[in-house]
């Protein structure tokens, strides 16, 4: 066993709730299911599928629990000195008027919320970190956006790289992931997933899946 080594990459998955218009939201049904459905299909050798959790649709109600995993998942890392490798965060929101998949490039420093959240906020024009200056300023993923979307639209997925993640929640919990993922030597990626009634459930657990092969191929 002890020659096999430790895990290469781990990868930990986010979803979010229902929120004001979706009232079913597809992410909470791919993160709660990705477990057994990597179990059933396997990972590539050296890959492990870490927590799996689902936040709140709220600007501050999602930010706690995130930090909360973003931080165990290190400690745990930094607790295994045998554990020298990879942390990849995949964050994955609906766009529920999309008709394909996304990968995202990166946050705009920016809350502006085209309706209030579960938590009845509805920020406008405000800093998602005011210390980072204003809400022009961007943080890009270090993950090669171009190369992921290419080799799942290889595997058939009708899929596309984005430059913009709106203002909303996903971009708020992408944007705080990215800042958290450059201060801590690990990585971020956000996914927009259409609604299951454009594309189905069972082509969506596999572009989940097919997205951590894909990561876990990266060098």
């Amino acid at each position: 066993m002890g020659s096999e080594g430790p895990p290469a990459v781990t990868i930990h998955v986010t979803g979010f709730k229902k929120f004001h218009g979706v009232s079913e939201n597809p992410t909470e049904t791919i993160v709660n299911n990705l477990p057994e459905y990597v179990k059933i299909k396997g990972l590539p050798k050296g890959v492990t599928l870490g927590s799996c959790s689902i936040l709140e649709t709220a600007g501050e109600g999602a930010i706690t629990p995130l930090y909360q995993a973003l931080q165990s998942a290190l400690t745990r890392k930094d607790s295994d000195s045998s554990n020298s490798g990879k942390i990849i965060w995949v964050h994955f929101g609906v766009n529920s008027g999309a008709t394909r998949f996304a990968i995202e490039h990166q946050a705009f420093n920016e809350a502006t919320f085209r309706c209030a959240d579960e938590m009845g906020w509805k920020p406008q024009k405000v800093p998602i970190i005011p210390g980072d200056g204003a809400i022009s300023r961007t943080r890009k993923t270090s993950l090669p956006v171009e190369e992921i979307t290419y080799s799942l639209a290889k595997m058939g997925f009708e899929v596309m790289a984005s430059e913009d993640a709106g203002r909303f929640v996903c971009n708020y919990v992408y944007y705080h992931s990215l800042r958290f993922a450059e201060q801590n030597g690990i990585l971020s990626l956000f996914a927009h997933v259409p609604s299951f009634s454009t594309i189905d459930e069972e082509t969506q657990m596999q572009f989940a899946a097919s997205l951590l092969e894909v990561l876990a191929t990266l060098n």
